[in-house]
């Protein structure tokens, strides 16, 4: 049984939403000194270079608890984006070797939990625990939309999946690939076109 109760909330922030491929990855932190930051801000201000050293300093630092879950693009598809990401925020915190008295989760939807849990809008930019957990999805996804880069052709190396122009060429010109999630509209179309 898991130990219960810790002096500071695990912030819960997601990656991957808005991308027309690959996984949602949601990841949890707690911080047992939130004055501790290391530099922690919201991921979307930090340069890659920078977001992936706060990241490896958060891995091997002992103030920082941090797990993650990955919820793939198949699941995404059957229950829809939403769903995954709270789906995926729910298996990050299982995997935390104890029980939280509180989550704190970006955005204005929380995953329904027995734990107290407060969203918060914008809370990467407010909230230490929530913008490290915001950098250890981004950078978790970004590694693994690299690697699909090095198997499809489609740049995810660059944009990690998300409809930019040089994606919508390629999506265009090739049609879907194994990972793009069908539901969403632009790929929809692609679909429609080779149909």
């Amino acid at each position: 049984m898991k130990e219960k109760g810790t002096r500071f909330p695990v912030g819960i922030d997601e990656a991957g939403r808005g991308s027309l491929a690959g996984p949602v990855v949601a990841a949890c932190c707690w911080m047992q000194n939130p004055e501790h930051t290391i530099g922690v801000q919201d991921s979307k201000v930090l340069s890659p270079k920078r977001r992936r050293a706060i990241f490896d300093r958060m891995m091997e630092d002992a103030n920082f608890v941090v797990r993650y879950d990955v919820v793939s693009h198949e699941v995404i598809d059957e229950i829809n984006i939403l769903q995954a990401s709270l789906l995926a925020m729910l298996g990050a915190v299982s995997k935390l070797p104890f029980t939280p008295d509180m989550l704190l989760v970006d955005g204005n939807r929380a995953p329904k939990t027995t734990i107290p849990t407060w969203p918060i809008v914008e809370g990467d930019k407010y909230v230490a625990s929530i913008a490290a957990a915001s950098i250890v999805a981004k950078v978790v996804r970004d590694m693994i939309m690299t690697e699909y880069g090095e198997k499809y052709p489609y740049g995810f190396e660059t944009h990690f999946g998300y409809g930019t122009p040089g994606h919508l060429k390629r999506l265009h010109e090739l049609g879907p690939s194994e990972i793009h999630r069908k539901t969403y509209a632009p790929v929809r179309a692609s679909l429609a076109r080779i149909a």
